[in-house]
């Protein structure tokens, strides 16, 4: 298996070049999100939003996770809160290697 090429971690400080980034609750961010869509409908009704969502978050946050844990897919089940082998599960259905 091929060594992953070790990138700067989440944890580290940002550039003095980058701007600092106005810390938003992801909570508030996913109802500014949700409001949108609700108020985009234009008549549709909406269906299956469950699974909008889901689909919408978890391979972001899969990816985010799998950065700051540089790869390693035990680290980062442990910081998800779920098993391994549920994360391999979810990276094979998102089409993410690690």
């Amino acid at each position: 298996m091929a060594r992953r090429k070790k990138t700067t971690s989440r944890r580290e400080s940002r550039p003095a070049s980058m701007p600092a980034v106005r810390s938003v609750p992801l909570r508030s961010m996913t109802a500014q999100a949700l409001d949108s869509y609700f108020t985009n409908l234009n008549g549709h009704a909406p269906g299956h939003l469950y699974d909008l969502v889901m689909r919408e978050v978890e391979e972001p946050l899969f990816r985010a996770v799998l950065d700051y844990a540089e790869g390693n897919q035990s680290r980062a089940a442990e910081v998800l809160g779920i098993n391994r082998g549920t994360l391999r599960k979810k990276l094979r259905t998102y089409g993410i290697s690690a």
